[in-house]
C-alpha cells in the first residue's frame, strides 16, 4: 500500500484557495438565493484522446482524495476574500465553518478510460460540489495526461526498460513531481526525480552528467574515478567527446583495469546524443568484441514514442530508454481535455437529469446519475465495449445484451458469453474517505494487466480502432427525451 512518509508535497501549503474564482462567486450567489443546501451531480470526463490515441490510463486519484481531504479555509483566505468586498458575510462564515460532504466515486488509478465516460462523479450540496471543480481538473488531467503519454511511450520500447528523464524540463515542481508519479503508473520503470521515490516509493536511478567527464583531465581519468566510486554499479556517459573513437575504447578500458580485477561486471553505457541507430549497432560490436556482451546500452536525448518505434525497426541495439521533455510535458500534445458538467440535481428526494446542449454534437452531455460497465468476453477476458447505464441498472450477464453506436443507432450488436465490471468505486462517503489508495507500484501493474485487455487494434497508434462507448437503452432515452424537450421549447 501506500508508503508512509513524514511528509507531503502539499504540506506547507493550503491548496484549498486553488480554485477559479467564479467558483466563489456562484456560491456566494447560491448562498444568498438559498441554494446552498441543494444537492446537485457532476461529472468530470473528457471528450477526445490525446495524440489521436486510442485509450488513456486514468491517474490522480490519490491526490485527489488529499485534497479533498484537507479542504480547509484559513483566517487569511477569509480576509482576502472580505477585501473583495462582493461577498457575503454569511457566505465568508459558511467558508470558516467549512466541512466537506460530498459523495465521490471515480474510477481507479490505472485503468483504461475513454471519451465521454464519467472519471470522476461528485454528489453532495452545489457550492461544495461546484466549488471543487478546478482541483479535480487540474488533477486528473495532468496525471491522466502524463500516464497515457508514458504508456505509448513504453508500449513503443517493445518490452526494453524506460526510465522518466523530465523533471528539469517540467512545467513547475508539482508537473515533476506528480508526472514522475503518472508515468511510473504509465509503465515507467524508474525516475530521475529524487523526491519522486522518497513521496511515492517508486525507483530512482541516474548516472553522471557531461560535467563529471569535463571535470577531469581526460575522459579516462573520469570513467576511473567512477568505476571506483560506484565499482557495482557502473554506467558510463559516452559521447561527451566522441562515442566511438573515445568513449567506448575509455569505457572498455576502465572496465577491464577497474572492474574486471575485482570480479565485477559493468552494467551499461549511456548515449545522449548522435544518430542512435548507427552508434548503437557500433557500440554493441565493440562491447561485445570486449567481452562485455551483458553491458547494456542507455539512449537518451529528446525521445518519444514515434523515435523510439523508429530506430528499434532500424535495429538500434538499445536495452533502456531515458525519456525526458516529451513525456513529462506530453509535449506532442500538451493538454488533456477533461471537462466538469452538472448532470442532475435532487428535487423531493428524487433525482432529476440535466443536460447541457450544443450545436457540436459530441459536447452535448450525458444526463443523470450513472455508472460505467466494461464488458468483457467470457472466453478471452478481452474488453468489448464500455456501457454508460443509469446509477440504478444492472446488467443481467445471464441473457443476452444488445449495446448500438449511441449516434449511429443501426450499429449494434448483440452480445451473449459476456461478463461486466463496474469500473467506479466511492472514495468519499459523505466527506469522509472510504476508498484505500494502492501503491503505485501495484497501480503500475494493474494497469498493465487492463491495458493487455484491450485488442491490438485499440492500441496501435496511428488510426485505432474506436473502442465501443454505448449508453444503455434507458440513458439513450432519457438523453433524447431532454434534448427533445429543449429544442421543442426554444424553436
Amino acid at each position: 500500500m501506500t508508503k508512509e512518509i513524514n511528509f507531503d508535497v502539499r504540506s506547507s501549503r493550503n491548496l484549498t484557495m486553488l480554485v477559479d474564482f467564479y467558483e466563489l462567486t456562484m456560491g456566494n450567489g447560491y448562498l444568498r438565493d438559498g441554494l446552498k443546501d441543494k444537492i446537485a451531480y457532476f461529472d468530470m470526463f473528457f471528450r477526445r484522446v490525446p495524440d489521436g490515441g486510442g485509450y488513456c490510463i486514468m491517474a490522480g486519484v490519490e491526490q485527489l482524495i488529499e485534497y479533498l481531504s484537507n479542504l480547509k479555509f484559513t483566517k487569511e483566505d477569509i480576509d482576502y476574500l472580505r477585501s473583495k468586498q462582493i461577498f457575503a458575510d454569511e457566505f465568508l462564515k459558511y467558508l470558516e465553518d467549512f466541512e466537506f460532504c460530498c459523495d465521490v466515486w471515480a474510477v481507479p488509478e490505472g485503468n483504461p478510460v475513454f471519451p465521454n465516460e464519467p472519471l470522476v462523479t461528485v454528489r453532495g450540496p452545489v457550492i461544495q460540489a461546484q466549488f471543487i471543480e478546478t482541483m479535480i481538473l487540474l488533477t486528473i488531467n495532468h496525471q491522466t495526461l502524463i500516464a497515457t503519454k508514458a504508456n505509448r511511450i513504453c508500449r513503443a520500447a517493445q518490452g526494453r526498460t524506460v526510465m522518466e528523464f523530465g523533471s528539469r524540463r517540467a512545467q513547475g515542481y508539482d508537473g515533476a513531481i506528480y508526472g514522475a508519479r503518472a508515468a511510473v503508473i504509465g509503465g515507467c520503470a524508474s525516475t530521475a526525480c529524487t523526491i519522486a521515490e522518497e513521496m511515492f516509493d517508486i525507483p530512482a536511478s541516474g548516472t553522471m552528467a557531461h560535467s563529471w567527464v569535463q571535470l577531469y583531465p581526460n575522459e579516462y581519468e573520469a570513467f576511473k574515478a567512477w568505476a571506483e566510486v560506484y565499482p557495482e554499479n557502473c554506467t558510463f556517459l559516452v559521447d561527451t567527446y566522441n562515442v566511438l573513437k573515445s568513449g567506448i575504447p575509455n569505457a572498455i578500458k576502465v572496465f577491464d583495469e577497474v572492474l574486471k580485477p575485482k570480479g565485477l561486471r559493468p552494467k551499461g553505457i549511456r548515449i545522449d546524443s548522435g544518430d542512435i541507430t548507427y552508434l548503437t549497432k557500433k557500440c554493441r560490436k565493440m562491447l561485445d568484441a570486449a567481452g562485455y556482451n551483458d553491458c547494456k546500452i542507455v539512449i537518451s536525448n529528446s525521445l518519444d514514442e514515434h523515435i523510439i518505434s523508429d530506430v528499434i525497426a532500424q535495429g538500434a541495439k538499445i536495452d533502456s530508454f531515458g525519456v525526458g521533455e516529451r513525456l513529462i510535458t506530453a509535449k506532442s500534445e500538451p493538454v488533456f481535455g477533461g471537462v466538469y458538467k452538472l448532470v442532475a440535481i435532487e428535487e423531493d428526494n428524487k433525482i432529476v437529469p440535466k443536460i447541457k446542449i450544443s450545436e457540436n454534437e459530441e459536447k452535448i452531455t450525458n444526463p443523470g446519475f450513472k455508472k460505467i460497465y466494461r464488458i468483457f468476453d467470457k472466453d478471452n477476458d478481452m474488453a468489448i465495449a464500455d456501457l454508460i447505464a443509469l446509477n440504478n441498472e444492472v446488467i443481467n450477464t445471464e441473457s443476452s445484451l444488445e449495446i448500438f453506436d449511441p449516434v449511429y443507432t443501426w450499429k449494434r450488436k448483440k452480445l451473449t458469453n459476456f461478463y461486466v465490471k463496474d469500473l467506479m468505486v466511492q472514495v468519499f462517503d459523505k466527506g469522509k474517505q472510504v476508498y484505500e489508495n494502492p501503491s503505485v507500484l501495484e497501480i503500475k501493474d494493474f494497469a498493465s494487466e487492463e491495458t493487455e485487455k484491450l485488442w491490438p487494434e485499440v492500441l496501435r497508434f496511428e488510426n485505432p480502432h474506436t473502442y465501443y462507448v454505448d449508453l444503455s437503452s434507458n440513458l439513450w432515452s432519457l438523453k433524447q427525451s431532454l434534448l427533445h424537450k429543449y429544442t421543442d421549447q426554444y424553436k
